[in-house]
């Protein structure tokens, strides 16, 4: 269960994140959490909330975030925020480590959502596990986010039909291992 300065560390790339504030600290407002990012590259597919706004505030090194079709990198001090709705994503794309500031509004299940990434990463799982875990976690947290690269219609036609299959094969959107509660 996420708590106020828990660490997260990915064992195979020494990627952190710390838990600066949860959604339970803040009432569900929020859910901060200073990353420092070693691995080079995406972590997760792009993508896009429904429900919730993201900044990203680098404290260290360069982080490359995409949006609107293209990369940016942005350096320390600078910061942007995305908001729900807009095609992303946020990766280290320098052989320096990033230091960053992650805050998402409001907060709902996202800082579970972390916990069994750096969960499914760290058990050799890289970018969310595959499309069955992909499927059962979109359909099954409250942080509502899709897949950027798959039209929306057949995403929402896989949840339904698929991601009640891949929950009987044991597929969850929070695993107990990671994060203490299932769903």
């Amino acid at each position: 269960m996420p708590s106020n300065g828990q660490l997260l560390t990915n064992s195979i790339t020494g990627d952190t994140y710390e838990y600066l504030e949860t959604s339970k600290d803040s009432d569900g407002a929020r859910v901060v959490i200073k990353a420092t990012v070693k691995s080079r590259g995406q972590l997760v597919p792009n993508h896009f909330h429904t429900v919730q706004d993201e900044t990203f505030e680098v404290i260290d090194g360069q982080l490359t975030v995409w949006v609107d079709g293209a990369a940016r990198v942005l350096s320390a001090g600078e910061r942007i925020t995305l908001p729900k709705n807009k095609p992303h994503n946020h990766y280290n794309g320098h052989s320096i480590p990033v230091t960053y500031l992650h805050t998402v509004t409001p907060g709902l299940d996202f800082d579970y959502l972390i916990e069994n990434l750096v969960g499914l990463a760290t058990d050799g799982k890289k970018g969310g596990g595959g499309l069955l875990q992909q499927l059962v976690t979109l359909r099954y947290l409250d942080s509502k986010s899709f897949l950027a690269d798959i039209p929306l219609t057949v995403q929402k036609v896989l949840m339904t039909t698929i991601a009640p299959i891949a929950r009987l094969l044991g597929y969850r959107a929070i695993y107990k291992r990671y994060s203490g509660v299932e769903k």
